[in-house]
């Protein structure tokens, strides 16, 4: 038996102060310096990525470039993908079922309720909200992405908790 990781990264504090459609919304401040931060941590932690997928949300795919200059990742490292423009999570728990299964930890930068959903349907501790800006990580015993479905809570990470 494998173990397989999935990291749900829940976008940066955007802004709606511009008159502009919902898949469009930069991030705030706020939310730039809290991804940073999680970021600058969670490099600490030396997990091994296979790759990044990100929403093709602005603030979804901020909060990844804020993550890939803290982590030195590559383009080549991370693809956009239009079903994890989510809110429900069934089309985030449907890319999770057909990863490739040479990937052994992914990371997908998305939104809520989704994020928080599926953290609470695979993981082993419940969280109210995943907040912005916010990381968890699923751990699995398995061979095979399908069997997703029974993990590990092994890591959270909320901004809360790093702010001086």
């Amino acid at each position: 038996m494998k173990e397989k990781r999935v990291i749900l990264i829940r976008h940066a504090k955007s802004s709606w102060e511009y008159g502009i459609g919902d898949i469009d919304r930069p991030l705030k401040k706020r939310g730039i310096k809290d991804a940073s931060t999680i970021a600058k941590v969670f490099k600490e932690k030396n997990y091994v990525l296979d790759r990044i997928y990100s929403s093709p949300a602005n603030r979804a795919f901020s909060t990844c470039n804020i993550f890939k200059r803290n982590l030195n990742w590559t383009d080549n490292e991370i693809e956009i993908v239009n079903e994890l423009y989510d809110f429900g999570g069934e089309s985030v728990l449907n890319f999770i079922a057909t990863l490739n299964n040479t990937l052994d930890t992914v990371v997908i930068f998305g939104h809520n309720h989704a994020f928080t959903a599926i953290a609470n349907m695979l993981g082993d501790k419940f969280i109210d909200n995943l907040p912005t800006s916010g990381l968890v990580v699923l751990k699995f015993n398995i061979d095979s992405w399908e069997f997703a479905r029974y993990g590990e809570t092994e890591l959270l990470m909320f901004p809360r908790d790093y702010r001086a």
